[in-house]
């Protein structure tokens, strides 16, 4: 199993990137977000990956992080999403919407990637809404700082378009690591993990890169009877 790729950057595209490892070239699919964060071609990158075998075809799809390798996963356990159609729901939502999404059982965002329909995202929320929070959970603990990587000379590589600005991976780690601490207190004071995984989910959504008492204040106060 093909778990990490590290190498050059040798060609990029907004659906695949080729990364040249000691002479060996992979052709590794990534969503456009993704793609976005990916430095220009002739310089280092790295990317977590899940190797896709059929008996005619292997493909591999690299993630940034972990935790959006998780989420992959778990995507792809519905039936009737294939990788392409979770990198496209990755793509357009990021890991941290998809939660928000299914948390809340919120089907009409996730129908918002390329590829998904009404009944495939009712699907996809209805078989996933109680697993999500054990996704959410983790937090930021499994988000990924590949480190410096050693500059190597790729000779005459053209050069790429400069890349979209990228996003802080410490203030993303921050606040799904708040998120993450929030649900653990929760479910510590007896609510159910789909329950409070939807409060938390909302609260953040309310209130982008609030800390974790603030969520927990929040989400009390959505779980708190109403009069």
């Amino acid at each position: 199993m093909i778990g990490r790729i590290a190498g050059v950057i040798l060609h990029r595209a907004q659906d695949h990137v080729l990364i040249d490892v000691r002479g060996v070239g992979y052709i590794v699919h990534v969503n456009e977000r993704t793609a976005a964060t990916l430095p220009p071609v002739g310089q280092a990158a790295a990317l977590y990956t899940e190797l896709l075998v059929r008996e005619d075809l292997l493909q591999l799809f690299g993630f940034t992080t972990l935790i959006e390798k998780e989420w992959h996963r778990l995507l792809t356990s519905v039936q009737g999403v294939g990788s392409k159609v979770a990198m496209a729901i990755l793509g357009t939502l990021g890991p941290d919407a998809l939660a928000r999404a299914l948390a809340l059982g919120d089907w009409s965002t996730v129908r918002k990637a390329p590829g998904v329909g009404p009944k495939l995202a009712q699907r996809i929320v209805m078989e996933l809404k109680d697993k999500a929070p054990a996704i959410m959970a983790l937090g930021g603990a499994l988000t990924v700082d590949p480190g410096p990587m050693p500059v190597v000379d790729v000779g005459d590589a053209p050069e790429a378009p400069a890349p979209a600005p990228k996003p802080s991976r410490a203030a993303q780690a921050s606040a799904a690591s708040a998120s993450a601490d929030a649900l653990s207190a929760l479910s510590n004071l007896g609510y159910a993990p789909s329950e409070a995984a939807a409060a938390v989910a909302e609260a953040a959504g309310a209130e982008p890169g609030a800390t974790t008492p603030a969520l927990i204040r929040a989400a009390l106060r959505l779980l708190a009877p109403k009069e």
